[in-house]
């Protein structure tokens, strides 16, 4: 079972003076994480939902998603920014993730609804649709987090 605590505990180490790239990389890492867990729930519906791993998920979900999009917003971003001032690919890049940023936060506040849904045994929830959206959020995040890795958080980006 994933280490949700951990995830506190990723979050309170948070860097707030310098770009990290080893904070981030564990950061990602704990979101990958994450997108296994929510895989391994859309793989149990309908039939053999493990209602304590949704509600973990639940629980993680956001303050993961938020924590590690702030540090990327106030901290990683402004220094790439200050770098793409003569790179329009990067500066349009930054405003992609940023959008997709704001696309993830708001899927993982309905995922969230979902998942405690899915962990209270609620009989309410279409099985299909949930899978469906589990599927479409660790997608989207996985890709993210490749984009980000291979173009954007390469050391020699972030020497300052």
């Amino acid at each position: 079972m994933t280490d949700y605590n951990g995830i506190a505990r990723l979050l309170s180490d948070r860097p707030t003076d310098a770009a990290s790239l080893d904070w981030l990389k564990k950061a990602h890492d704990a979101q990958l994480t994450l997108c296994a867990a929510l895989e391994e729930i859309a793989d149990s519906l309908p039939a053999n939902i493990n209602r304590q791993k949704c509600m973990y998920a639940a629980k993680s979900l956001i303050p993961l998603v938020n924590g590690v999009h702030r540090y990327e917003e106030e901290t990683v971003f402004p220094l790439l920014e200050r770098q793409a001032s003569d790179n329009n690919e990067l500066a349009s890049s930054i405003a992609r993730l940023k959008f997709e940023h704001v696309e993830d936060e708001c899927f993982a506040e309905e995922l969230t609804d979902t998942l405690t849904r899915l962990g209270s045994g609620d009989g309410t929830v279409n099985a299909e649709a949930a899978g469906y959206m589990l599927r479409g959020f660790f997608e989207s995040i996985r890709r993210h987090i490749a984009f980000e890795q291979q173009f954007m958080l390469r050391a020699d980006r972030l020497a300052s």
